[in-house]
């Protein structure tokens, strides 16, 4: 267990400064910030710090600038929307190192809240520079990592900056949300009412190999859906027409069809196209019955029921990933009917885990985020944690006790 926030004494936080990892990396447009998910979650922590009178300076990363300054990626919208959404200023440094970083945290009154510019624009944060964690140290009494997002990545704002934080004297704490991602994601596997259900999408095996085979050591069904089904099709002799199917893992898909039996459930028919396009023709098939040149894009109506009967039964859903193309809408039924049926479980008292990514946006599109347990903000690092590898940003945390 790692120590999190609420376990600092608040008159303690008064007057210090703590330096708060964020994952505010979310979609921009001409308008500004087009989702604002990730920064509205990470606000009860914020709440927190500042009511008990810290000055706050937050770190992030935006995009894959390449360790370069590029206006497209600047974070100066995400402070402006962050502005409105605390209903307070929120100064923001046009660095994230040297004077301009340093200034602007100096000049935080008690309850204050700085943005730095993009972690990223430094080429020694994916490196995990030292020199460059030991700056950001220096900037506050106290770290507290609420990115969840990024948990997965050792660089040096994650547990770069934890460990030279640590280093100085100080503590390297979770977050509010960090604290809720960890607690419902390994609640998921270590303990889960029955019967257990996992959903799992995306296009490929090979990149969730890790999470099947935890699954499916812990679950009571195990749904198969997306891109990836496309290889346990083959591996049971079926053609795939012209659809993605990722040839060298076809034995993998046979061994787990072996070992998962009865609990491993794939679709018996799917919608299938000529082309991955808006606009294009569809049907709906047998599994068996795909033809020459046909592009499954998503599950069938029957297999959405069958799915879903088996959601309504559960007590416990873990879902990552989406069951076909759902980016385009004629593709994207399956996938949203996955999304109500995981809803209506969660509103008979079900516990309903999405392990976001695409998963999340689901959820977002389909207008039931708001009926499920718990959506997460980290794809890749849900689909770490849940595949049992280690998460550096939470390693990096001082231990709670």
């Amino acid at each position: 267990m790692k120590k999190t926030i609420s376990e600092i004494d608040p008159s303690w936080l008064s007057g210090r400064t703590a330096v708060v990892r964020v994952d505010y990396n979310v979609p921009l447009g001409t308008q500004g910030v087009t989702d604002d998910r990730r920064i509205r979650e990470t606000i009860p922590t914020l709440q927190l710090l500042t009511a008990a009178g810290a000055r706050v300076a937050l770190l992030s990363h935006l995009g894959r600038p390449d360790g370069e300054a590029k206006l497209e990626y600047s974070l100066a919208p995400v402070a402006e929307r962050l502005s409105r959404l605390l209903a307070r200023a929120v100064a923001f440094a046009a660095s994230p190192k040297g004077p301009a970083a340093s200034e602007t945290v100096a000049a935080l009154a008690d309850g204050e809240v700085a943005l730095l510019e993009n972690t990223r624009f430094l080429p020694g944060e994916e490196r995990n520079d030292p020199e460059l964690a030991a700056f950001w140290a220096g900037l506050g009494d106290l770290f507290v990592n609420d990115a969840f997002g990024v948990a997965h990545r050792a660089h040096a704002s994650t547990s770069g900056l934890a460990d030279a934080m640590k280093g100085r004297g100080g503590e390297a704490v979770a977050g509010l949300l960090m604290a809720r991602e960890l607690r419902y994601l390994k609640d998921a596997l270590r303990d889960p009412a029955r019967p257990f259900t996992g959903i799992l999408g995306g296009a490929k095996i090979s990149g969730k190999i890790g999470v099947i085979s935890a699954l499916l050591g812990r679950v009571d069904r195990l749904l198969i859906g997306g891109a990836m089904a496309n290889t346990f099709f083959r591996a049971q002799g079926h053609d795939t027409g012209a659809s993605l199917v990722e040839e060298d893992a076809i034995e993998l898909a046979t061994q787990l069809l072996e070992e998962g039996g009865e609990r491993l459930m794939l679709p018996t028919d799917c919608i299938v196209a000529d082309e991955v396009a808006e606009g294009a023709a569809t049907r709906a098939v047998s599994t068996s019955a795909v033809s020459t040149g046909d592009k499954i894009v998503d599950i069938g109506p029957e297999t959405r029921k069958r799915f879903a009967d088996e959601i309504a039964r559960s007590r416990s859903i873990l879902w990552n990933g989406p069951m076909g193309v759902f980016e385009i809408d004629a593709f994207a039924d399956g996938t949203i009917s996955i999304a109500h049926a995981v809803a209506d479980a969660c509103d008979a008292g079900a516990m309903g885990v999405i392990g976001g990514g695409d998963s999340g946006a689901a959820v977002e599109r389909a207008g039931v985020a708001d009926r499920v347990s718990h959506v997460s903000t980290g794809g890749g690092a849900s689909i770490k944690l849940l595949a049992g590898a280690p998460l550096p940003g939470v390693d990096s945390l001082t231990d709670a006790g």
